[in-house]
């Protein structure tokens, strides 16, 4: 068989498998496989976060997934992706969402998504965002060719306004006002709980191994944002936002990660400039990259150190980007490490 047959051949098989998948939902939310047909191609008009109107099927049925954080809003919303790319630093979905995912086809990389199997899927919406190919306007517009593209918001952005972006396209508004007031709830509660065990006097800092640098996780990047939201303090040098990615910082100046407490994370090798490398992202990862950082000239002259403050976390959650999940996960950890059980 040629090679023009065989692809053609892969394709087709790959439509055929994803037409077996759904965005499974009841009467009342978006309709099962084959949505748009059960719907009868009613549609509305939503307007994304670069203010433009789109038109997306009324129940979308075949949602395709572009970044970490679209693929973790809809699937907080209970809605399951035909088709997402694969988290950073990663071969298959983001290590924290894999459980809820299951076996959702992994549609390329973050930084490269597959615009041909993209479109063999035939998705009736199409999720992007800041973090994933805002800037490739060649993909944008082939993908636009194949379904309806919503953009959800910008890298660094507002998590909260991009989750809502998400809820409306999938028109599920009411359910995404719900999930935040769950979420305002478990940050109230951690955040007493951190009050009265005396943490909030203390600083904590967030970092990224990459190899053999550090990088920072500064207060615009959800960890940022789940920690300032639960009243945990920064140290002076990062009670600051950063450029939307972490921030690098050279050995020489490795006392600039130091804090009360350090969150310890990896992606691999992944990094902003090369989203796709490989690696593992688990709390595993992550000790394995501290026993490494620590081989470092300066590391166990930090404080954090030296008090057995840092705590090696999922890299997937802690130093990437993702949606309502990730920002929940975050705070059940730190409830998990510092909260008393009741």
């Amino acid at each position: 068989m040629g090679i023009a047959r065989r692809l053609g051949a892969t394709a087709v098989a790959l439509a055929m498998t994803l037409s077996l998948a759904a965005c499974g939902r009841g009467p009342d939310g978006p309709a099962s496989a084959g949505g748009a047909a059960e719907s009868g191609g009613a549609t509305r008009t939503v307007v994304d976060a670069n203010g433009e109107q789109v038109t997306v099927p009324s129940r979308p049925s075949r949602v395709v997934t572009l970044s970490e954080p679209t693929t973790d809003n809809a699937l907080a919303l209970g809605v399951t992706p035909i088709g997402a790319v694969a988290g950073r630093g990663q071969d298959t979905i983001a290590n924290y969402l894999a459980d809820r995912a299951g076996s959702v086809a992994v549609l390329g990389s973050v930084g490269k998504p597959n615009v041909e199997a993209i479109g063999a899927a035939k998705p009736d919406l199409i999720l992007v965002d800041g973090t994933s190919i805002k800037n490739d306007p060649d993909a944008l517009a082939s993908l636009k060719e194949t379904a309806p593209v919503v953009y959800t918001g910008d890298a660094g952005g507002d998590w909260r306004a991009n989750f809502q972006v998400t809820a409306d396209a999938l028109n599920l508004k009411d359910q995404g006002e719900a999930k935040l007031a769950e979420y305002d709830a478990h940050v109230s509660a951690v955040s007493a709980g951190l009050a009265a065990a005396g943490y909030l006097d203390q600083t904590y800092s967030v970092v990224r191994w990459q190899g053999d640098t550090a990088g920072l996780i500064l207060k615009e990047l959800p960890a940022g944002r789940a920690l300032s939201d639960l009243g945990m303090k920064r140290p002076a040098n990062q009670d600051r936002e950063g450029p939307g990615h972490s921030e690098p910082v050279s050995l020489e100046n490795i006392d600039q990660i130091d804090a009360d407490w350090i969150f310890f994370g990896t992606l691999g090798g992944s990094s902003v400039n090369n989203p796709s490398a490989g690696g593992s992202a688990g709390v595993e990862a992550s000790r394995q990259a501290l026993e490494e950082a620590r081989q470092t000239p300066g590391f166990a002259g930090l404080g954090a150190e030296q008090a057995g403050h840092v705590v090696p976390v999922d890299g997937s959650v802690w130093t990437s980007t993702g949606g309502y999940l990730l920002m929940d996960g975050i705070v059940s950890s730190i409830e998990a490490q510092f909260v008393p059980a009741s």
